[in-house]
């Protein structure tokens, strides 16, 4: 274990801990105000990129299972910062997550891949109209959901060798299983998230963390509608800023493994 960590080290070099998400500052924050938290929420979980319009709430409702495919080395590298993120997502929304090491017991799979074999993998997971997408992207996820918006699969597919080459290993890791646990869309108007390509966010910052916990609330359910989640979140967030749940999320969201090993 202690190889394969300072094997990271070197990989993604020592990270500043940066200044949006500095657990010391007293005064409230942009994003810790609720009606921000709320218009983030409906940003990253009620829009997506190919279409228009709002959508509906879309989450796991069943344990997710996941199996890791290695089709490259550093297999215990790769295991060992998957294992570490969806330790540290189960403590954030509650919600059961483990490996598994069997395909077929499997709701969720995970490939570790080449760039050169990157669009057969694509296509092979996620269906051939899905190819096309590869131009441009380091790495890739999509989810299916029931007749109920529940979600019932998912895949993550990262070509290893190029989200090298980018510096983007731990962050395409994050970002991609943190997307296909119900936050699906990337917006520029959400920040500090890894949700927004143009911060430097590798890891999930406080507001990352409290998307996550709205969304997994018991409150809230799946094919809820964006009129129909808005009041229960906004009595949630009224509860979370009396509670001190807001105010605390930059400290809370460090509890990870990855942010002590990445420097932070």
């Amino acid at each position: 274990m202690a190889s394969r960590h300072s094997f990271l080290y070197a990989l993604v070099g020592f990270v500043l801990l940066n200044s949006s998400i500095a657990s010391g500052a007293s005064h409230m924050l942009h994003w810790q105000k609720p009606s921000y938290l709320l218009k983030a929420f409906t940003e990253v979980a009620l829009r997506n990129e190919y279409s228009f319009g709002s959508d509906v709430v879309r989450r796991w409702e069943k344990p997710i299972h996941i199996w890791i495919d290695h089709q490259v080395g550093d297999k215990g590298l790769h295991t060992d910062l998957v294992n570490m993120h969806i330790k540290h997502l189960a403590a954030l929304t509650q919600h059961p997550i483990k490996l598994t090491s069997s395909a077929k017991d499997a709701n969720f799979t995970i490939v570790f891949t080449q760039q050169k074999d990157w669009k057969r993998q694509v296509g092979k997971l996620f269906g051939s109209k899905a190819e096309s997408a590869v131009h441009g992207a380091v790495c890739m996820a999509s989810f299916s959901i029931n007749g109920r918006s529940e979600i019932v699969s998912a895949g993550v597919i990262i070509p290893v060798d190029q989200a090298r080459m980018h510096g983007k290993l731990v962050a395409c890791i994050v970002e991609e299983i943190t997307q296909v646990m119900g936050l699906p869309n990337d917006s520029e108007a959400v920040y500090p998230s890894i949700f927004n390509d143009k911060t430097p966010e590798d890891l999930l910052s406080g507001l990352d963390g409290l998307l996550l916990k709205m969304l997994y609330s018991p409150e809230v359910k799946s094919g809820m509608s964006e009129a129909g989640v808005k009041p229960v979140l906004e009595k949630l967030l009224k509860q979370w800023q009396k509670n001190g749940t807001i105010k605390s999320a930059n400290s809370d969201v460090k509890s990870g493994e990855l942010y002590p090993l990445l420097g932070y």
